[in-house]
């Protein structure tokens, strides 16, 4: 299974938080979206990487701003940071 990293999060009205974690090069990326009450209690961890089953990441139009972010986060995080 692939480690991906965070490269976008974004907020919407319903109390939702959407996180992608794409793969190193950028081609592939799974979507998540997690409760603001589960991340402000400490139920989610949102961690700089996660591993990611193979089956869901799917590809991506992104790909070079993708990859940019993933080596950015790689460069500043270890994949266990909370961020």
């Amino acid at each position: 299974m692939p480690r991906c990293w965070l490269v976008e999060r974004s907020y919407n009205d319903r109390d939702l938080v959407t996180l992608v974690y794409a793969t190193p090069d950028g081609q592939r990326a799974v979507r998540k979206e997690v409760p603001m009450t589960a991340i402000s209690q400490g139920t989610v961890a949102v961690t700089a990487a996660k591993t990611v089953n193979e089956a869901n990441l799917e590809p991506v139009e992104t790909t070079e701003r993708y990859r940019r972010e993933v080596a950015r986060v790689r460069e500043d995080h270890g994949p266990d940071d909370e961020i």
